[in-house]
Formats: C-alpha cells, structure tokens, sequence
C-alpha cells in the first residue's frame, strides 16, 4: 500500500501588489472560485470532484493575505474547505508580509519572497501568526506546514519545531531542495527526519536525462502520473505526493477553462478511486510517519511518455 497526498496550495493574487483593494474582489472570483464564462472551476470545484470518488486531500491554505483585507475572505475559504469535510494546513506566501495592515515583524518594509529570507525568530513568528489565523477561522489544529515556492531551510523546520508542527512539505528536489541544508548531497524523495520534524518531499521524476521533473497537476500527463503511481508502489516507496493549486484548472490567463488539465484531474481521481486496494489517498493528520534510512534515486518515466506529455502541453498552449 503507498501512501498519496494530493496536496492543494490555497493561495490569493491580485495580480500585482500597487492596487490590491481595487482588484481583490476580481481576483477572489478568479483565483478561489474559478469563475469562467463556462462555469466555476477553482476551489469549490476541486473540492466536489474529490468528494464524487470519496478522495481526501491536503488543502494548504495561506492566510496572511487576510492581514491585508480583513478575516471574512480566509473565513470563506476555510468554511467552503470544511464543508466538504477536507483537512486543512498552513501555507504561508511571505510576499504579504509587508502588506499587513498592522506590522507583523519589525522592519520589514519590502518584499522578501521566501521564508528562508527570514531569521529563526522571524519563522517562529511567522508560523505563530499562520496558525493563530487559521485558529480564528476555524482550524482548530495544524499538524503540517508548507512553505510558499518550496522556499524553507533548517531554520523553518526548527520555527515548525517550536511552534508544535511536525511534519512539513516543503522540499521539493527541482526547486530549492537541494540548498535547504536537509541532507546536503543528497536527493530527498522520501520521508527524512531532522531534530523531530519529518520532512514529506514533493515526489520528482526523471523526465530526460539528468533532469528531474515534480509531479504537478499541470506539469504531468496523465499517463506519466498513472505509471509513476504504479512505479512507487512496485519499488516500495512510503509516500507519493502530487501538487495543485486552487486555480491550476484554469487557463494561463485565469480566465478560462484549462480542459487538458481538468480531463487530468479528473482521471487521476477516477483511477485512485478504482485502486484503493493499492493507493491509500490521505492527509497528515494522524500520520504516524515512517522516515527512511537511506534515500532511493528518484522515480523514472520513459522518454515516450515525456514526449507524449509535451505533444499534450502544445495542445494546451494552442486551445488556450
């Protein structure tokens, strides 16, 4: 049995940063409700579809935006999540710092990007305002963590630490993974302990040679998902962990359907549900994890899938 985390980021843009209140009740309708002229296809949507084949899935939703414009848009969001019964962790996009309406760190004028951009304390302060701000919506416990743009280092596994969160899904081997400090060297693609924290990967594969690809909703044909599913579970692997977002089903220019990538949410749902004597799709809360100790190369897709699945993005590009 491998374990699948199908793990949403939850996350609002307003499309640039010298307007935001012009512009946020358009970029809600965009980004979290998908609204498009043939319908809604952002968070609601992701949630029924899940809900239709009995799947959970990971809805890491980031709730600093709301220092900026108040708690009823994030009270929403976590209300429409709870409703259809889906766990909820933190996400945070440090980008909104500095937008808060009362300071949330001291000096912080400008944009940093990252978490890692961040001191120890200043995480620690930063997770601590995450968690209370989900608490205040409804999220009574938040057992893992995700760092916006995979941006984390040791020291925002050790702010996790303090702050009584535990496992974290932030390394991901094809972003900034591999200069995180976590086990320099080496590729982590499967669940690592460091000082009481287990570190859950974004699962990567080899696409080509000497490069490796994560397994993103709008990043893999369908095909290379199936036979990667089917490859972890074969090697023995713990865990397998796909990445969307709320608003992936959309086109680029969020205005729009992106029918390839629903037609690939759809059967990825589909064939997870018809497997379950193979696949347990689940979330973090509860989790006894099982860290390994010795980490395997990355999974491997064939070269005709790959070519398949670029066949399959020029055709997005073409239709949108």
């Amino acid at each position: 049995m491998l374990d699948v985390f199908f793990t949403v980021d939850v996350e609002l843009w307003c499309d640039g940063w010298h307007e935001l209140d012009s512009t946020f009740a358009r970029s809600f309708d965009r980004y979290i409700l998908g609204t498009t002229p043939t319908g809604q296809y952002g968070l609601p949507y992701q949630l029924a579809v899940l809900a239709d084949h009995g799947l959970e899935g990971v809805f890491f939703v980031e709730p600093l935006f709301s220092t900026h414009f108040g708690a009823g848009p994030l009270d929403e969001i976590v209300g429409v999540i709870q409703e259809a019964r889906q766990e909820i962790q933190l996400h945070l996009h440090t980008e909104w710092v500095d937008e808060a309406s009362t300071p949330l760190l001291d000096n912080v004028t400008v944009k940093r990007q990252h978490m890692r951009c961040f001191s120890l304390d200043d995480q620690t302060r930063l997770i601590s305002i995450g968690k209370e701000l989900l608490a205040h919506a409804g999220v009574d416990t938040v057992s893992a963590f995700r760092a916006g743009s995979f941006g984390f280092n040791l020291d925002t596994l050790a702010a996790l630490a303090s702050n009584g969160v535990f496992l974290d899904a932030s390394y991901d081997a094809t972003m900034m993974g591999p200069d995180s400090g976590l086990l320099p060297g080496v590729t982590v693609v499967e669940p690592v302990e460091w000082r009481g924290v287990v570190e859950y990967p974004m699962t990567v594969f080899q696409d080509g040679p000497r490069h490796l690809r994560h397994a993103q909703l709008t990043a893999c044909s369908y095909s290379e998902l199936e036979g990667l599913l089917w490859s972890a579970l074969a090697e023995g692997r713990q865990a397998f962990t796909v990445l969307s977002h709320n608003f992936e089903l959309l086109d680029a220019a969020r205005s729009g359907a992106d029918r390839v990538v629903i037609d690939r949410f759809q059967r990825l749902c589909s064939f997870l549900d018809k497997n379950r004597d193979s696949f347990r799709v689940r979330g973090f809360d509860g989790l006894l994890a099982t860290p390994v100790a010795r980490q395997p190369a990355p999974l491997a897709s064939p070269i005709w899938k790959t070519a398949g699945r670029m066949f399959e993005q020029f055709r997005r590009r073409a239709t949108t």
